[in-house]
């Protein structure tokens, strides 16, 4: 049957309540000659020829399964069990949505326990919620907790090695709010031990950061728990399978982008925001968590728990201002993890790891190129003997993306590449990098 929204009578009604005479009368302040531009389209094609044509738009693109790809930078290329999109699009999860009645979401409600349980268990957190839109929101929300924690704190620490965008989202969120954003350099203990004001709110760290360096947490949660502060970690979830967990080094809230368990590049989008805490803060955590229960028959149940946080209550009550999340990523989050286990997630870890020290040695040893010293994980940065973005260029032509030219973000790098390198790598492809990376530069030498 046709869908038809409201009725003519409706319609008149809500026209006479606005002043109006038509619904031409609503499109008035839009100039007469825009309001029906003629549209070049063409004669209609067929179902083939239409296919063909998207077809050809698409291999116009750059993307990982056409190219080399060494592009990181918050959006990485890991490998995802085939299983994983298989089971995540069944239509009994892939039409789900806000599971609010339990007795009718039983499956979904516990895809989302299993999937806050071993991120749980993965970052060392009492508590883990599903979820956000993405890492940047997460670290934004992160912060948010930090400023409404203790009464008259009003400073927060960003590391300067913070993902630029990830920046500019926490500078937007805080934009209503009385605080004062500070940015450090080194050490989080040491940034956190300097400060001579008693008004430190949370103390982020990046781990590793934008650059892929990983910092020294040893001290930190101390010394910022000495400021009556926050101490919340950004981190990276494929490391924390082979590298100390951030709930070990004392933190109280850890975010992390979830893109890299099980989820596509999709062009940026959509990602997973994952959030924990520790008990202490449980009740201030935004966003749904799923607790076990029992039923009157004494069976095991899932439902929603400390639910009143945002649709359910006022809206200057809530805690955050999330009215969705990403239920279908935090799903295939879960089967990825369940998949790979404590044994297959550590050895994507040591992939990743040994594969880009492979590659920043090969690349170092080129004539005029270096990389940054330091201990880093799947991501570091190379000194070009030419400007990034002109080396990038000739790299793009044999179907290589080296990574990212970081003048991007920061204009005066202009000779500096952020190569990222995964378990997907094998050492031909890091060695193909390496030949045209010499190639390009002897090239322009010339």
């Amino acid at each position: 049957m046709p869908y038809i929204p409201v009725t003519d009578a409706q319609r008149e009604d809500m026209l006479h309540r606005l002043g109006l005479l038509s619904l031409e009368d609503l499109f008035t302040d839009i100039p007469e000659e825009h309001r029906f531009p003629a549209l070049n389209l063409g004669i209609g094609k067929s179902e083939l020829e239409v296919l063909r044509e998207l077809a050809g738009l698409a291999n116009a693109n750059a993307h990982g399964d056409s190219y080399l790809w060494f592009l990181g930078a918050g959006a990485y290329d890991h490998f995802i069990p085939a299983v994983v999109p298989a089971l995540a699009s069944r239509g009994e999860f892939l039409t789900a949505y806000t599971p609010y009645q339990p007795e009718v979401s039983q499956g979904t409600l516990q895809a989302i326990f299993e999937y806050q349980s071993m991120v749980a268990e993965l970052t060392g957190m009492d508590a883990v919620n599903a979820s956000h839109y993405d890492g940047a929101t997460a670290l934004a929300e992160a912060v948010l907790m930090g400023l409404k924690n203790t009464e008259g704190h009003k400073r927060i620490l960003l590391p300067q090695g913070l993902h630029p965008e990830y920046k500019a989202v926490i500078k937007t969120y805080l934009s209503a709010f009385e605080c004062i954003i500070e940015e450090y350099e080194g050490s989080p203990a040491a940034a956190a031990s300097a400060l001579s004001q008693p008004d430190l709110a949370i103390l982020v760290a990046s781990y590793p950061d934008f650059f892929g360096y990983i910092p020294d947490l040893s001290g930190a949660a101390e010394a910022v728990h000495a400021k009556g502060g926050l101490f919340a970690v950004h981190a990276d979830p494929i490391m924390l399978g082979l590298f100390k967990s951030p709930g070990a080094w004392g933190a109280d809230i850890v975010t992390a982008e979830g893109q890299s368990l099980g989820n596509d590049l999709n062009y940026g989008g959509p990602f997973l925001g994952i959030m924990g805490t520790t008990n202490a803060l449980i009740r201030r955590l935004p966003g749904r968590l799923v607790g076990e229960t029992r039923d009157a028959q004494g069976r095991r149940g899932f439902v929603l728990t400390l639910v009143a946080r945002e649709q359910h209550i006022r809206r200057e009550k809530a805690v955050s201002n999330i009215c969705s999340n990403q239920g279908l990523m935090a799903l295939r989050s879960c089967i990825y993890l369940a998949m790979m286990g404590k044994a297959g997630l550590r050895e994507a870890a040591e992939l990743c790891w040994h594969n880009a020290h492979f590659a920043a040695l090969k690349i170092a040893a080129i004539p005029g190129f270096s990389v940054k010293p330091g201990l880093f994980f799947k991501e570091f940065v190379v000194h070009t003997p030419l400007p990034a973005e002109v080396l990038a260029e000739k790299l793009y032509r044999n179907h290589i993306v080296p990574g990212l030219p970081l003048s991007r973000y920061f204009p005066e790098r202009t000779h500096e590449l952020l190569v990222c390198v995964t378990e997907k790598h094998s050492r031909s492809d890091i060695e193909d990098l390496a030949t045209t990376l010499t190639e390009a530069s002897r090239e322009a030498n010339r």
